[in-house]
């Protein structure tokens, strides 16, 4: 065993094993412990870094080979803030990126720095309170004696590189989610820091993604029984390992996340035009940028449906009954259930039941529901190509994947073939591929997907026309709703 995996999840933490040529070897996982109190939601830092050391234990103590070459690559979530003293602990709960705390900071954010200004800077459109900037500022008017004691001011997983290996060190790739950093010059974004009251140096230094940060503290090898020489590599976002998973290593291809939130990335090796609007980052490899929207109504929609409307049936009941519908009579279906959705930004959007008549039942607006979701994706899709960025495949993950049905519905809406890899754990995997690079283990990135990412289905689209009428009406309901 050569390669562990961590990915700093915000359900469950999960740390899998690999060989030195990214072949799996065991996965576990521990489940993240969360407190909430109506906006505000925390964790509790050292709890979250015993929960990794804890799961490294127990994949080191699960294979017998040596370890004296082991490289630990980390990967996950990037918003979540993480805040120490001058003695290295913290000084108060970690902040989730679930918590909305801060919504009233980002109004002032956004009037002091205008879309026109921060979105060429930050590559975000728009100011919201996932942003840790927001966070902290709220924690400058709300909490000032705290806020005049922080000496370290360090995301999720800087602070766990912090923990394993003494270096105070982040990485591009995450860094465009805290909103107080400039991806055009890959430097910290001073106006914003100091419209805040933050100084670069309670900042970790940056680095690029997917790079060897350092080795482990004496302390924590002797923890882990690792020797200490064990090499920390910093990784890069869960959703670009995700897509390096599943094989989408350059331009051309989409990673839709077909999960309770959509997501749909694709890698550029330019920057969007200033009026696109599309949110973009820092990709995994050196000069690359990554497009990501984020559709909240995305898997969220099926689920509530199924759970309010048809009392929790399952995927086969549902797909059995909506094989039944006649697709060209379906009501049409705007899932936009948790509000503003990307590539638009309209406030006052709702979700949407639209030409329901006597002979539609409970399948045909389920079916809607299906298509809607697969509409909105086709949105982003002709987003993503006005603005240059070509899209000849969409890789779908998640647990809409389950459903066949669905699946070629995207297909069949958006026109394009979509793939399902085999491997349910695509972060790890990814994570894997990319220490296993790091190792010498493949030449480049394109021999390694070739021989560790496997697809399990494939869909091609079909050119019934009645999947581009239903397209064509999703698009006149929002237009005259939202738009008029």
């Amino acid at each position: 065993m050569g390669i562990i995996a961590i990915d700093l999840g915000t359900t469950n933490i999960k740390a899998a094993s690999y060989t030195d040529d990214a072949k799996p070897i065991q996965l576990f996982s521990e489940k993240v412990i969360y407190h909430s109190e109506q906006t505000k939601v925390t964790f509790d830092p050292e709890e979250y870094f015993g929960s990794i050391c804890r799961l490294i234990q127990k994949c080191a103590a699960g294979s017998d080979a040596d370890c004296s070459c082991m490289q630990i690559i980390l990967t996950g979530q990037a918003e979540s803030l993480v805040l120490l003293g001058a003695d290295d602990h913290p000084l108060m709960p970690g902040i989730s990126w679930l918590d909305a705390r801060s919504l009233a900071q980002c109004n002032e954010l956004e009037e002091q720095f205008p879309p026109e200004i921060s979105y060429p800077i930050t590559g975000q459109p728009k100011i919201i309170p996932t942003w840790p900037v927001t966070k902290l500022l709220w924690i400058r008017q709300n909490q000032p004696d705290l806020f005049c004691q922080i000496h370290r001011i360090f995301l999720l997983k800087d602070y766990i590189i912090y923990r394993l290996t003494g270096e105070a060190a982040g990485e591009y790739s995450i860094y465009p989610f805290s909103h107080y950093f400039d991806l055009v010059h890959k430097t910290y974004w001073s106006d914003i820091l100091s419209y805040i009251g933050i100084c670069e140096s309670q900042l970790p230094r940056l680095v690029e993604p997917c790079s060897i940060v350092g080795t482990l503290l004496p302390s924590v090898s002797r923890t882990l029984s690792l020797p200490p020489e064990t090499t920390i590599n910093a990784g890069t976002l869960d959703h670009f390992a995700g897509m390096i998973g599943t094989g989408n290593i350059r331009p051309g291809k989409i990673n839709e996340s077909a999960g309770t939130v959509s997501s749909i990335a694709a890698f550029s090796e330019q920057m969007p035009s200033a009026g696109s609007g599309i949110p973009f980052y820092c990709g995994p490899f050196k000069d690359s940028y990554i497009y990501l929207p984020v559709c909240e109504s995305g898997g969220i929609s099926l689920d509530w449906f199924k759970d309010e409307v048809l009392n929790g049936c399952s995927y086969q009941e549902l797909e059995s009954g909506i094989k039944t519908c006649d697709f060209t009579d379906l009501p049409i279906f705007l899932p936009y259930i948790t509000g503003i959705n990307p590539p638009d930004y309209h406030p006052g959007t709702s979700g949407v039941f639209y030409g329901l008549h006597t002979s539609h039942n409970r399948f045909h607006m389920a079916a809607a529901v299906m298509a809607g979701v697969a509409c909105l994706l086709k949105k982003n899709i002709l987003h993503f190509e006005a603005n240059h960025i070509p899209v000849n495949e969409i890789i779908s993950t998640g647990g809409g994947t389950h459903s066949p049905l669905w699946c070629q519905l995207k297909a069949d809406i958006t026109g394009k073939p979509l793939v399902v890899p085999d491997d349910t754990q695509a972060c790890c995997l990814g994570s894997a591929i990319i220490a296993s690079a790091a190792k010498g283990a493949y030449t480049d990135f394109e021999t390694a997907t070739h021989s560790c990412v496997h697809i399990k289905s494939v869909y091609t689209p079909t050119t019934n026309p009645a999947y581009q009428e239903i397209y064509h009406r999703f698009s006149h309901v929002y237009d005259s709703l939202f738009k008029g």
